[in-house]
């Protein structure tokens, strides 16, 4: 059985890793997809992001959908054969973050593909993966691409929580990439009224149209295309800043109403932001990490049709050509979401 190691920056190694069999409450999985996130590219492209750098080698991947394969004792709910969401997310449920309803800020957070800790918790581009029949979620009726979307669709799905009442609100979304776009289609599903989303290229915000954004800027292009927005105190009730740009940040800022919503997403290390406008505007700002609860939420939301965010895949490989995968994901001109195919 391979899986995929990151040893540092560009460099992939696929190399043996036994699955073993499945304990009691676990699953013996066979993965069948696995999208390629922005932590796993920075993994790649550098190593890590900030202050957490690859100390040993380290599986990647965190977004999979997979087949059932074994059953451990006392597994009730699956069958051999089914088609599963495979949530990355395995707080310990006894630190007191856990204890306070919080298991997303779990102080010992097993989450797949984290270079956080040390050692690594290994991630989730292998063949074959025990897992917690807790962290399965049915997904019949959804293909294997869309049900390793889950995990992305569940990033944005705890944003709009974070943000609150969306119902009729004017929204902005800075940063288009795969978070941003889901993020647009998530704030519909929760009401919003009138969506604006900004980033620097035309591609991006063609996905940003498909997600039912009403209004396109490209800042590229017109670095003043927030102008009119920001004009008196502004007019944005929410923001979500997907991009980790302190640029986009400052601007979005700029364009909020008195006492709106601030959700940043994006992380890119340390930002700098103009603190008077938020004092002045009495704006909020609001952290959005991880999920726990939304990914069940976002399977049953795409198996009922409310999302469907299969738009996204631009591009499905082999895990045997994974370097190539890597590098397409890494071109945002080319790529949204690259996949890898584990059955192929």
């Amino acid at each position: 059985m391979k899986a995929l190691y990151a040893h540092g920056a560009r460099d992939l190694r696929l190399a043996d890793c036994e699955a073993g069999p499945p304990g009691p409450g676990e699953v013996l999985l066979r993965v069948r997809r696995g999208g390629i996130c922005g932590s796993d590219l920075h993994y790649y492209n550098h190593g890590g992001f900030g202050a957490v750098t690859l100390r040993e080698p380290m599986i990647l991947g965190h977004e999979i959908a997979a087949e059932v394969a074994e059953l451990g004792a006392g597994v009730s709910g699956l069958a051999a054969g089914d088609l599963v969401a495979v949530s990355p997310s395995r707080p310990c449920g006894a630190c007191r973050h856990c204890l306070k309803g919080l298991p997303n800020q779990c102080e010992n957070m097993r989450f797949y593909g984290s270079a956080m800790p040390f050692p690594h918790i290994q991630g989730a581009f292998r063949q074959e993966i025990v897992a917690l029949a807790s962290q399965c979620v049915p997904a019949g009726g959804l293909d294997a691409a869309r049900a390793a979307m889950a995990e992305p669709l569940s990033v944005a799905l705890h944003a709009v929580r974070r943000a609150g009442d969306l119902l009729g609100r004017r929204v902005l979304v800075t940063g288009c990439g795969p978070i941003g776009v889901l993020a647009i289609l998530a704030a519909r599903a929760a009401g919003a009224g009138e969506i604006t989303a900004v980033d620097v290229a035309d591609r991006a915000l063609g996905f940003a149209e498909q997600a039912g954004a009403a209004r396109l800027l490209n800042t590229a292009a017109d670095r003043d295309a927030l102008a009119e927005d920001s004009r008196g105190k502004g007019s944005f009730d929410v923001l979500f800043e997907c991009s980790g740009a302190a640029a986009a940040l400052a601007a979005g800022i700029g364009a909020l109403a008195p006492r709106g919503v601030i959700v940043q997403l994006g992380m890119s290390g340390e930002m700098t932001l103009p603190i008077l406008p938020v004092i002045a505007k009495e704006l909020e700002i609001r952290g959005s990490f991880r999920f726990h609860e939304e990914f069940a939420v976002a399977v049953a939301m795409m198996r009922d049709g409310r999302i469907d965010p299969g738009f996204l895949l631009t591009d499905t490989m082999p895990l045997a050509e994974f370097g190539a995968a890597f590098e397409t994901a890494s071109d945002k001109s080319r790529a949204m979401k690259v996949q890898l195919d584990f059955a192929g």
